[in-house]
């Protein structure tokens, strides 16, 4: 596709979004500068005046979260991969002990995502996701979901989902533990 057919598809697609080219394409000229503010913005019940703020998993809180991951999994004689992800889902931090699963290196991972995707522990979501569930093939979204136990949110003493933790190789119920225990860690 050309460089100019792109430009008319996305001209066309930002009109219809009720945007303009020059947001698209260039500073906001003057004529496009205030068309939020006013009534216009209200309109749409959208306050533009509320900063948007997050907060996330710390480099400190995720030590602690993997920490205690290690000391619980060792405590029920098992061997954990623990992986932490930020409020945005992306790997904070990750730990294979020694002996655990390779296989469930990428299921931690998916857990912690899936936790904090949909800010609930996978388990909740494993059971909304069954054969006639709402949530039926929710597993095959985002590049590949875990719906069984294993991963938490976290979250911060607002109560503001701030990461996850996901916790794979033993059983399902031992993963959870391990998961829950680490995330009630911060």
């Amino acid at each position: 596709m050309t460089t100019r057919r792109l430009m008319t598809v996305a001209t066309a697609t930002a009109f219809g979004l009720g945007l303009t080219a020059a947001s698209l394409f260039g500073p906001p000229s003057v004529a496009t500068a205030g068309h939020h503010e006013g009534a216009d913005a209200h309109s749409h019940g959208h306050d533009h005046a509320a900063p948007l703020t997050a907060s996330d998993v710390s480099e400190a809180q995720a030590h602690v979260i993997i920490d205690t991951a290690i000391a619980r999994a060792a405590a029920i004689d098992t061997k954990m991969d623990i992986a932490v992800v930020d409020a945005g889902g992306n790997l904070k931090a990750f730990m294979r002990m020694d002996g655990a699963w390779l296989g469930s290196i990428d299921i931690a991972i998916k857990k912690a995502k899936t936790a904090r995707f949909f800010d609930m522990p996978t388990g909740n979501i494993g059971g909304l996701s069954q054969p006639g569930g709402p949530l039926f093939g929710i597993e095959h979204s985002n590049g590949g979901l875990i719906t069984f136990p294993g991963g938490v949110p976290l979250h911060n003493e607002a109560g503001e989902v701030i990461g996850a933790v996901g916790v794979s190789g033993s059983t399902v119920e031992n993963d959870h533990d391990v998961a829950a225990t680490a995330a009630a860690a911060i």
